[in-house]
């Protein structure tokens, strides 16, 4: 088996179109949410985004290929150019063919769908672009990643809601682990902040109706009522420790462990005792061969809904059992991003990553007082110092998928 190590980031976010801005952002507790500005939200009692700001696509990747992709994919083929050349993959002679790409989204090409579906309504069913499926089918994020890099290994995208770019992390981190792939590009991007998306998760109740960016997030907070909507891409290179090790690049962490299950419970709730995403927990922990005390800081899920945060805080309960939870640190980075839907649990992969690195965990921000079922040790306003071995990152999305990647402090002399 081989081991498996980070080697490359990239990402578009609300806070920030690199991965530097990203992690500067959380580390300083900066919020990314802003008033909607894509829409006029009145009539669904939304006003508050993540919203990617200053997005050029001509000009981070080949101009005649990004104007034949939804935003979905200019995001993420972006987030994956960014990772290549951090990992410096862009100037080696790799083997196209143990390069692969396991990147998903949540939705697909939401932009395009609507543009399209409006148009044919409107002007005839013989007016619908050319470019109509390519752009709207959600694998097409894998496949522009695999055009502009070169790879030609492994191509998939999964769909697993929320949950879509954790799965894909850690899909992606099995490929290399059982000797299928040296490389892949792994992690999420969505751009489904337009009229129909979020009507539809206005329609669930499930977004938050406030007018206040710095209210309107509030992850594990009594108040909460509902999470903001983001969108972005988030890409992490991963690759074997071998081969890492022999073209002497640089290592940002292990990824050490992966889980996931299902709920069996219901389309939009996860269970209120957490019992899957404990057990998705569990099974990372139980493949990267360590205990709960092992675990110094958790990027939880943390959506800001009133049924995931209390679940989650249950869940984590459940997989370390009620003493050692109370002595890890948890935090939502959610509160400065909004929810990045199948983007989520990539960009925080990154965040998970970054803090191993650099010995801080970034905070939960918003949050004033919390919820008496939310009784963890949530790192709140600032970023907290703390040097750890280990961190998970959760993702829970629609449909009951939990997936969760265990990550490992690198150190040169182990």
């Amino acid at each position: 088996m081989e081991k498996v190590v980070v080697t490359g980031l990239g990402a578009i976010t609300p806070l920030g179109n690199s991965v530097e801005e990203f992690w500067t952002g959380l580390k300083t507790g900066k919020n990314g949410i802003v008033p909607l500005t894509k829409f006029d939200g009145t009539e669904i009692n939304v006003s508050v985004a993540g919203e990617v700001k200053d997005f050029q696509a001509r000009d981070l990747m080949d101009r005649k290929l990004a104007k034949r992709m939804d935003p979905f994919s200019q995001y993420g083929v972006a987030a994956a150019l960014e990772a290549m050349k951090d990992s410096g993959l862009d100037e080696f002679d790799f083997d196209a063919d143990r390069l692969g790409v396991i990147v998903g989204s949540g939705i697909g090409g939401l932009q395009t769908m609507q543009t399209q579906i409006i148009k044919m309504h409107e002007k005839g069913l013989d007016r619908v672009e050319p470019l109509f499926v390519p752009k709207a089918i959600g694998n097409m994020v894998a496949g522009n990643i695999s055009i502009a890099t070169g790879a030609k290994g492994p191509n998939l995208s999964i769909v697993t809601a929320c949950a879509s770019g954790n799965n894909s992390i850690g899909e992606a981190f099995r490929q290399i682990k059982h000797g299928y792939a040296d490389y892949m590009l792994a992690g999420g991007a969505e751009a489904s902040l337009n009229e129909i998306g979020m009507s539809g998760f206005a329609a669930l109740n499930a977004l938050s109706t406030s007018n206040d960016p710095d209210a309107a997030s509030l992850p594990f907070d009594k108040n909460r009522h509902g999470f903001v909507m983001g969108e972005g891409a988030g890409i992490l290179i991963l690759e074997s420790l071998t081969s890492a090790l022999k073209r002497g690049a640089h290592i940002y962490a292990e990824i050490v462990g992966y889980g996931a299950t299902g709920d069996s419970f219901h389309m939009t709730a996860p269970t209120p005792d957490g019992e899957g995403a404990a057990k998705a927990m569990k099974l990372a922990m139980k493949e990267a061969g360590i205990e709960p005390k092992d675990i110094g800081y958790i990027n939880a899920h943390g959506t800001s809904t009133p049924a995931n945060d209390s679940a989650e805080t249950s869940a984590i309960k459940l997989a370390l059992g009620e003493e050692i939870s109370k002595t890890v640190a948890v935090s939502s980075t959610k509160s400065m991003t909004g929810h990045l839907l199948g983007g989520a649990g990539a960009i925080e992969a990154i965040a998970t990553v970054k803090s191993l690195e650099e010995n801080i965990m970034p905070p939960t921000i918003n949050t004033k007082e919390l919820d008496k079922k939310c009784d963890l040790d949530y790192i709140l306003n600032e970023a907290r110092e703390q040097e750890n071995m280990y961190a998970l990152n959760n993702s829970l999305g629609f449909g009951g998928h939990n997936a969760v990647t265990c990550f490992k402090k690198w150190s040169e002399s182990k």
